[in-house]
Formats: structure tokens, sequence, C-alpha cells
């Protein structure tokens, strides 16, 4: 039985959690995708290979995401940054960090290095999608969703299976957390994991974060075949035996 926990932002204001605690072990951080929670396969996944491993482990839910309250149109980058790095703070006091990295939970991630720099020791990157907004959405807009979305402040956009109301503030603020111009210099352990068939996120944003690391120990991998969310088994093995190899 998996056992969520709620940590109070505000009296009107909760995000739900799972959390398993090691005092003196590294944590992995996951950190899910846009519009995903945590019921999904990835963050069951690593919080048991995170027991099994002896190692702490945190995931959140970020607001306007499953469980957790508030608006999903009234969330952005910089709150869920926010909420990300104040969960960190509250539940992870001198451990050393594993992050973890989902589509948009990478490009979260990757914010995290400004508030953990000496606690990460190592990044896995899967289907990584930093600054998305901007490249894979509003430059591929239409000059008429583009009227829309200023003049209603919302385009509901049809992806798949899936339709996400995105919101024109949203838009406004991925332009305030650019990531992709930006030098990491430590020496860690990162890996980008990335799906040869993602037709959410192309492989180049998976090698464009591999350049903003200039002293680390990088890898790529491409998954033959590989979808955007590398959710079946087969490949949440493969995601665990990278993990293992960045870890150790």
């Amino acid at each position: 039985m998996i056992k969520y926990k709620y940590y109070k932002i505000s009296n009107s204001k909760k995000i739900r959690y799972l959390k398993n605690y090691q005092k003196n072990r590294p944590y992995i951080v996951f950190l899910h995708g846009f519009m995903s929670d945590l019921e999904g396969k990835k963050p069951i996944t690593f919080l048991n290979f995170a027991k099994k491993n002896k190692l702490g482990f945190l995931s959140l839910e970020y607001s306007g995401h499953g469980k957790s309250s508030g608006k999903f149109t009234s969330g952005n980058i910089s709150k869920w940054t926010k909420e990300t790095t104040l969960l960190i703070r509250k539940n992870i006091k001198k451990n050393k960090i594993i992050l973890i990295g989902s589509s948009m939970g990478a490009w979260i991630s990757l914010n995290q290095f400004k508030f953990f720099k000496k606690k990460i020791i190592s990044f896995l990157g899967i289907g990584s999608a930093p600054e998305f907004l901007e490249n894979l959405m509003w430059n591929k807009f239409s000059k008429k969703m583009k009227r829309e979305i200023k003049r209603n402040g919302i385009i509901n956009l049809k992806h798949g299976d899936y339709e996400y109301p995105i919101s024109f503030q949203l838009i406004k603020d991925g332009r305030k957390n650019k990531v992709l111009n930006k030098k990491i210099y430590q020496n860690i352990n990162i890996t980008m994991v990335h799906g040869s068939k993602d037709k959410s996120v192309p492989v180049n944003y998976s090698k464009k974060i591999l350049k903003i690391f200039q002293k680390a120990k990088k890898k790529l991998v491409i998954v033959k075949n590989g979808d955007h969310s590398l959710s079946s088994a087969k490949y949440l093995n493969l995601l665990k035996k990278e993990l293992k190899l960045i870890i150790n």
C-alpha cells in the first residue's frame, strides 16, 4: 500500500508527496512531467528502487496536478519550481540528491541547481523537455491560435488522446525560466535517456541539456523505438539500470 502525505503550504494550498526516509543515504528526487501525477508507473518504480537500495526518496505533485490543490491553469514553471524547492528543503536536510526529471520534470530539475548545487550528485533525464512551452508550443502556434490565447488567456491543445489547457501566463512565465543558455560546472554523473520515436519532444532536447554541463560525466541513451513516456516494463528496467550506474 502506497502511503501519500500532504504538505500544507498555506491555508488553501497543500501539496501531495511520497517519501521514503533514510537518515544518512542519498535521496532520489523524482520530478514528474506536465499534467502527470504520482500514480504513474515511474514514481512507484523509483520509490521501490529506493527502498530496495536503502536510499531516500521524495516526489511531489505540483499544484494543479494529481491530488495537490490549486487549478492547473494557475500554475507555471516558476510556481512548480518553488514548490519543489520548498519540499526538498523540508524533507532533505543534509543528504545528497539524485535528481530524476521526466519530460517537464527535467526542466524543473535544472532549476534546482540554483538552490542545491553542492547537494546534487547525479541527474537522470527521461524524455527531457526544457523550454518546451516556447519552442514546442508557442513557436508552432498559428497566428489564429496566438490571437485566441491572447484574447481568452487560454487555449485547449489536443495531443494524442489528451487535451491540455494552456494558459497565456504559463507561456509567458516559461520565458522567465530559460535554462538552455546556462552553464553548470559541477563534476557529477548525468545521463539523458530519450526514445527514438518520441512524438512529443525531439531527442535534440536531451542533447541540449548535456551541453549545459561543462565538467560532468555525460551519457546519452537513445532508446530504439522508445516513446516519450518510457513507462513499459522493458523501459522501466532500462531506466533502473541507468540509474544504478549514475549512483555507483
